[in-house]
Parts: C-alpha cells; sequence; structure tokens
C-alpha cells in the first residue's frame, strides 16, 4: 500500500483528495493536515510514502513544509499542490527535494497515477505544465547559467543527451524513442546523472539542465 498524507488548510480539498485517493486499492490516506507544522509533525509519526502538499497555507506554508520534510530520517516524496499561476514557491521547492506539482483540479485518474509514479521513485516532470513552469524560471544568463554548465561538465555525451530529453518534459520511455535506446537503459543513464550531479530526483538534475540553457 502506498500511505499518503494530505496537506491542505481547505477541509473541502482534503475530503475531494481523500475521496479520489480511497477509490485505488494500492492507495491509503493514512492522516490529514491543515498546514505545514501539522504536516511535518503527522509525517514524522505516520512515515507515509507520498505527502500531497498545498503550497499557500498560513502558518508554516508548503514551502517551508517541503525542506523540513526533507530532513526527516524518512523523508516522504513530496508533491506539490498548486494552481496554474503560482510562480516562484514551485521552482525553489522543486530546488528543496519536492518531486514535482499537480493542478488541483487534476483529474481524479492522473492523481492516482502521479501518487503510484512518485511512489515508483519517479517525479512528475512529464507533463506539459511543469514543463513549461521550469522554461519559465530557467535563468540563462550570467553566473548562474555558467556554473550550472560547469557541474554539468561530469557527464557523458549520452549522459548529456538524456538529461537534455528529461529536461525537455520526456519519460524514460520517450527519451528512448527519441535516442533511440531502451527505455531500461535510459533509466540507467538517469541513475547515473543524478549519482554524478548528487541530486536525490530527476527534477532537481531538469532544472540545472534549463538553467545552463540546454532545453
Amino acid at each position: 500500500m502506498i500511505r499518503t498524507l494530505l496537506v491542505d488548510d481547505e477541509r473541502l480539498v482534503r475530503s475531494g483528495l481523500r475521496m479520489i485517493l480511497d477509490s485505488a486499492e494500492d492507495i491509503e490516506v493514512v492522516g490529514e493536515a491543515g498546514d505545514g507544522a501539522e504536516a511535518v509533525e503527522l509525517a514524522a509519526r505516520l512515515e507515509p510514502g507520498v505527502v500531497l502538499l498545498d503550497i499557500r497555507m498560513p502558518g508554516t506554508d508548503g514551502l517551508n513544509a517541503a525542506a523540513q520534510l526533507a530532513g526527516l530520517p524518512r523523508p516522504p516524496r513530496v508533491v506539490l499542490l498548486t494552481t496554474f499561476d503560482l510562480d516562484e514557491y514551485v521552482h525553489r521547492a522543486l530546488r528543496a527535494g519536492a518531486v514535482g506539482f499537480l493542478l488541483k483540479d487534476t483529474p481524479p485518474r492522473d492523481l492516482i497515477g502521479a501518487v503510484r509514479t512518485v511512489e515508483e521513485g519517479n517525479a512528475m516532470l512529464a507533463p506539459s505544465i511543469t514543463k513549461r513552469m521550469l522554461e519559465r524560471f530557467t535563468v540563462a544568463a550570467g553566473g548562474t547559467a555558467a556554473e550550472a554548465a560547469r557541474r554539468l561538465e561530469v557527464l557523458s555525451d549520452r549522459e548529456r543527451d538524456v538529461l537534455t530529453a528529461v529536461a525537455r518534459g520526456m519519460s524514460n520511455a520517450e527519451a528512448g524513442r527519441s535516442l533511440g535506446m531502451r527505455e531500461a537503459t535510459v533509466k540507467a543513464h538517469v541513475s547515473s546523472i543524478l549519482a554524478k550531479l548528487g541530486m536525490g530526483n530527476r527534477v532537481q538534475a531538469a532544472i540545472l539542465a534549463h538553467d545552463a540553457g540546454w532545453a
């Protein structure tokens, strides 16, 4: 079972999310929190595998909560719940280790699929909205771009190809078809990329590639 914690200051939103997730046989909602501080407390006690976390909440917001959740002994995989026009908070939270984000009006089937995806160790990078968000906050000039490019020098040519595909919003399967390699090979390259860059997930690596101007 995928143990999931729901965090939103609106009870109605939490009820809707619970109703959707309860319909999946392999997902168990183990708790609900109304703010970031309560979310961190519950996550430390309940040890969920996935946390669906609203960003804008009174008190401890989702951004601060995401950073605190990342510091737990057994950190959950955090997916941010947001609206389309949310800006720098999403970018900063992804840098802090969150694995992606969803719109609050995400269709039920996609919400369930997202929970399964992040629990398997993948990030929510493929949807086009995530790609647009990354592009919007790319800093492709000055010291930031130069520093990003320097950090990426450790990658092989093939790893550069794979990371560029990932930064363009491709899944492993899509990257494999584009690059003419098996999906398992792409996955192995992604693991190698993350190890070389010292990163925990592909979203962080994709952001670095965007900062370097690769996509």
